[in-house]
Order: structure tokens, then C-alpha cells, then sequence
């Protein structure tokens, strides 16, 4: 599906983030010479038609003084791991769940659980946390901090 003019220009404004308004949507309107609501529109359809993934807000962990983040991984009986997955998921504490395969003999892990504190005793605790309730499902587990922030950006589009 191509992108029309309007289409680029919005994601062009909106590339870089909302701005932070209490009425984000009309001050980018402004800038397209639209409404708020016509913004709002056609945002739910390039979701509903898959030209965008989800709007959401991406924090930045460690100016929010969560300077311990570290994705728990975990090896889970496969025949559980998507039950435990969404209860996982559903932790207050977890902002990313999800599964991916294997790679035997090196990485058995099945489940990756992005874990943030304040401290990697913190995260520790929250990964005892989630042990107890996997139980026995869980036959190993790990947690990797991170030492950098990759990438903290949506959508982009090549300039032409």
C-alpha cells in the first residue's frame, strides 16, 4: 500500500515523537493545515490498515532513573511457555514479554522478559519474583543488563 502526500507529511511531523501539548493532535493538524481529528483519523487507519505498528510512549529508562534494565530470559517447558508468557506479560514490572526460538546447544531460552529498576539488586528481586511463579516450568534463566541505549526511535522516512 503506498503512502499518499498526506500520509508522508503526517508521519514526517510525527516522526519524532507527539509534542508534548495537552491537544498533541491539533497542534500537528497546525502544522499540516488540518484538524486535530483529522490527524487522530487518519492515524487510526494506517493502524487499522498496518502502515504503522502502535502509538505509544518510549521512555527513556535511564532519565527516569531506572539505571538498572536488564532482559531476564528464561527456559520454559515449551508446552507452558504461552500460558506463562501472558502471566508474565501481565506484571506490572515487565515491559517487554516475549518468545522466541531456541538456538541448542549454546541458548536454551525460550521467554524474554524486559525487567527496569533502580538498582540490579532490584531487578534481581523482580526476576526471584517471577522464578517462584514459573516454578518448575522454569529450568533455567538469566539476565543480560544493558550497558547502552540502541535505538529510541519509530518510524522514519528516507528523504528524497
Amino acid at each position: 500500500m503506498a503512502l499518499d502526500d498526506f500520509d508522508r507529511a503526517l508521519i514526517a511531523a510525527t516522526q519524532s515523537g507527539l509534542p508534548l501539548l495537552a491537544r498533541p493532535y491539533d497542534a500537528v493538524g497546525a502544522t499540516l493545515g488540518v484538524s486535530g481529528e483529522r490527524v487522530q483519523q487518519r492515524l487510526a487507519e494506517m493502524l487499522a490498515q498496518g502502515l504503522i505498528r502502535r502509538i505509544g510512549a518510549v521512555p527513556n529508562h535511564y532519565r527516569l532513573g531506572y539505571v538498572a534494565n536488564g532482559m531476564s530470559v528464561w527456559d520454559i517447558a515449551d508446552e507452558r511457555v504461552s500460558e506463562l508468557g501472558k502471566l508474565v506479560a501481565a506484571l506490572p514490572e515487565v515491559s517487554h514479554c516475549y518468545r522466541r526460538p531456541r538456538h541448542l546447544p549454546q541458548w536454551p531460552y525460550n521467554l524474554f522478559v524486559m525487567l527496569h529498576g533502580q538498582s540490579r539488586e532490584h531487578v534481581q528481586a523482580q526476576a526471584d519474583r517471577i522464578a517462584a511463579m514459573l516454578g518448575e516450568a522454569c529450568r533455567a534463566r538469566d539476565i543480560l543488563y544493558s550497558t547502552a541505549i540502541l535505538k529510541k526511535t519509530g518510524l522514519r522516512l528516507k528523504e528524497v
